[in-house]
């Protein structure tokens, strides 16, 4: 064995001036764990599992992520090793039942040894007698299946094309950039079908390039929450009432309403800016809705939460909303504010004192 620095000098990265990593020839690891984590949340909260006609189920939480990632760089290859075990709780709502029901997911075998196609899913339910409930946790089972595959299959090209961008720089062998990254056999199973159909895909490629443009729009989203607390003048009926009944939304947004105050009925206000479902309706008490702005990535909704509470001479509300697209949290929580809150005082006199 060689002496500390005798050995081949192609392994000698440290006593270089610049420390680099020539040819990228030496082995480097980078701890993909912490935002493997944050990415899988982005990519599962608030995510829609929709049958038109029967129902609707939404991820509501992440709950727990077990497991690593790793990438590494070795000789100008990289080779990720990642094995994750996902657990989120989901709720959901059949069309014209004002029930809302909860339920489990979990994700047990992603990892790189799996392409995305092989990922599986268990799903339960909490109320094990509702056969309502054995209905939305089938919905959950089988269209939610492929939406997650979708969403792991994401995660494996963000892991790649994002958080490992920067271990592969240009050598001689490559002085273009690209890469020669290392495949998994279930990825290079993946590799040989794309290729088989490469004839089929350039004939829809601009197809396929606006849904990878949507896949991109997805992999970056991320979320975070805001919470409210307001006082208005007035009774919980009525405060319940404006925030549901469609004359009372009109008038305040001063713009084209539609609103259907059942749960699992739909809403949309100022001209459509503002879309979204309720799901749970408990009236003079608690409402809670699917909500997202025209502006925000397709097919991404927050839940949104209002607890009504009637005090002494005037009513609180507590709004929480999580799921909220960070680049757009600053002018959504205005939005709140001068668009809700304020107009609903100024129309209504819900900032007067009673006497």
């Amino acid at each position: 064995m060689a002496k500390w620095g005798e050995g081949d000098p192609r392994w000698i990265v440290e006593e270089r001036p610049d420390a680099t990593n020539v040819n990228n020839w030496h082995w480097t690891e980078k701890n993909a764990s912490h935002w493997s984590k944050d990415k899988l949340k982005t990519l599962l909260e608030g995510l829609i599992i929709e049958e038109n006609g029967l129902g609707h189920c939404i991820i509501k939480e992440v709950s727990s992520i077990d497991g690593e990632a790793v990438a590494n760089n070795r000789k100008g290859k990289l080779i990720f090793f990642y094995e994750w075990i996902i657990k989120c709780t989901w709720i959901g709502v059949l069309n014209g039942d004002a029930t809302e029901y909860n339920g489990k997911l979990e994700i047990p075998n992603l990892s790189e040894e799996n392409s995305s196609n092989d990922i599986t899913i268990d799903v339960s339910i909490d109320d094990t007698n509702s056969a309502q409930a054995e209905i939305l946790k089938e919905l959950v089972r089988t269209k939610g299946l492929h939406i997650i595959q979708d969403r792991m299959k994401q995660y494996i090209i963000a892991l790649r094309d994002e958080f490992a961008k920067d271990m592969i720089k240009p050598t001689k062998l490559t002085e273009s950039g690209s890469i020669n990254s290392f495949q998994t056999e279930a990825q290079l199973k993946e590799k040989a079908k794309s290729e088989l159909h490469s004839s089929k895909q350039s004939v829809s490629k601009t197809v396929i390039s606006k849904k990878s443009d949507n896949s991109q729009t997805d992999v970056k989203i991320e979320t975070t929450s805001l919470k409210l607390i307001e006082n208005f003048k007035c009774t919980a009926e009525e405060i319940y009432k404006t925030f549901t009944e469609e004359v009372f939304l009109q008038a305040f947004t001063r713009n084209k309403v539609k609103c259907e105050p059942v749960v699992g009925g739909q809403f949309s206000l100022m001209d459509g800016n503002i879309v979204g479902k309720f799901t749970h309706l408990e009236p003079n008490k608690c409402i809670r809705q699917f909500w997202r702005l025209k502006s925000w990535p397709a097919e991404h909704y927050s839940q949104v939460e209002i607890q009504i509470e009637q005090q002494s001479d005037s009513t609180k509300i507590i709004l929480v909303q999580t799921g909220v697209p960070k680049l757009n949290v600053d002018n959504t929580e205005e939005g709140w504010k001068k668009h809700y809150f304020e107009s609903i005082k100024r129309t209504f006199g819900f900032a007067a004192s009673f006497y």
